[in-house]
């Protein structure tokens, strides 16, 4: 989606990240904190997730991010409509002085990474500043309707999820305020903690800015989100509020992010037909192990080249070692070769469509899936094939995302997201 934006004859700049007036809701005014969040409106996909968020809570924080009606016009009006009653009614109240926010994700046992970032007003840029790198293309029709909700609210909803590599001054005034007493505490059903803290000290917001200013940031989560702001931005006249855009940015040199692999579900073909149209054009092994066995089996070979892992039929296949031949014929040319290397793109390229003659944009044909056993369990019970790929490391995706380059759809997750309706922002306060 090509963008036309605001042209700046200035120096390059990095990250811009600004205080604002945040939304929270009042933890008197809602049955808790927990029953009104939500994941990310592109993760509440299924009715039955949607129905379950609804009910949770009258003011949960769904009914403004995914709202229901029969056109996108309607849906639009009735978000803003329920935002303007929720501000009238106190049950979302804007911070009284602007601030960035420290916000924290951790197993509520302790288990598990810590997560913690600062959600702040980002400057939204271009691509070819190279300040915020995008790493996945965008559908135009998506953009369009978050752009209609956006507009109709003139509030961003939710934060995407931005990462850089600092570990620097800013992680160090981030950690400073984490050890202060935190804003609000919050258990979701998922057993993640949230912790959010206000940093309004103007010494501390002057040396988060200064650092930030030398780094650029990775889109983890919310591409179209970001495409959005993209869109509005360039649709008004500079300065103005569009100017910027509500994001969580995560130190990933001191807190890594998780990176998982999306999995595909090929419904109509079963396991055995699939094996057939390989024949030799990969090295096939079977495997009569357990699934965490079939996923170490799947990451050693995959440390060695192009691995995959099938099943659907009650074992697990794996496919490694692929005929240099045809990757020759079916992975284009004039990409670097990082790219023309990743699993996604010998599946999409070599398997998908060579091989099993399988449209990816297809959802009568494939499914994507982020859950690992729920992929081989819903294989198994429509007949179909579970192709289950290993995750690519962070570090192979900003590369691609510095040189422009954007990865095959659906490569990798990132994670844990933050969570919906623990802090917003409207633009206009």
């Amino acid at each position: 989606m090509n963008i036309a934006g605001h042209s700046e004859a200035t120096a390059p700049r990095g990250l811009e990240l600004t205080p604002f007036r945040g939304l929270r809701y009042d933890p008197e005014r809602v049955g808790s904190l927990a029953s009104v969040t939500s994941p990310p409106y592109d993760v509440v996909v299924r009715p039955d997730g949607l129905h379950h968020l609804q009910d949770a809570d009258p003011y949960n924080i769904v009914r403004l991010i995914l709202p229901q009606a029969d056109t996108p016009e309607i849906r639009n009006e009735q978000a803003a409509d329920t935002l303007r009653r929720w501000l009238a009614a106190g049950i979302l109240a804007p911070d009284p002085v602007p601030a960035l926010y420290v916000y924290e994700q951790q197993d509520a046992d302790g288990d598990g990474p810590l997560q913690r970032g600062v959600i702040g007003a980002l400057r939204v840029s271009e691509p070819e500043e190279g300040v915020v790198l995008p790493h996945e293309d965008v559908m135009d029709p998506v953009v369009a309707d978050r752009a209609g909700l956006m507009r109709a609210t003139r509030a961003n909803l939710e934060p995407l999820l931005l990462t850089y590599r600092g570990d620097g001054a800013a992680s160090e005034a981030i950690e400073r305020t984490a050890k202060l007493p935190p804003l609000l505490t919050t258990t979701t059903e998922d057993g993640v903690r949230h912790r959010l803290w206000h940093l309004t000290d103007p010494a501390e917001l002057a040396v988060v800015r200064e650092d930030l200013a030398q780094h650029q940031a990775l889109i983890a989560d919310g591409h179209h989100r970001w495409a959005t702001y993209r869109l509005l931005r360039a649709e008004q006249p500079a300065p103005g509020p569009w100017d910027l855009g509500l994001v969580l940015l995560v130190d990933t040199a001191r807190y890594p992010l998780r990176v998982r692999a999306i999995h595909r579900l090929l419904h109509g073909l079963p396991v055995a037909d699939a094996l057939a149209a390989v024949g030799d054009l990969f090295r096939v092994r079977h495997l009569a192990v357990s699934l965490p066995e079939a996923l170490e089996a799947l990451g050693e070979a995959a440390a060695e080249g192009n691995a995959f892992l099938l099943a659907g039929d009650g074992d697990f296949h794996l496919l490694d070692r692929p005929d240099p031949a045809l990757l020759a014929r079916a992975v284009p040319v004039g990409h670097p070769a990082a790219w023309r290397s990743l699993d996604a793109t010998v599946l999409h390229t070599a398997l998908l469509d060579h091989i099993w003659h399988i449209p990816e944009d297809s959802p009568a044909h494939i499914a994507y899936i982020h859950d690992t056993a729920a992929t081989v369990a819903k294989a198994e019970r429509g007949g179909g094939t579970a192709v289950l790929l290993h995750p690519v490391r962070e570090e192979v995706v900003r590369e691609l995302a510095r040189q422009g380059v954007t990865m095959p759809r659906k490569s990798t997750s990132f994670g844990p997201k933050p969570a919906s309706g623990l802090v917003l922002r409207v633009v206009d306060i």
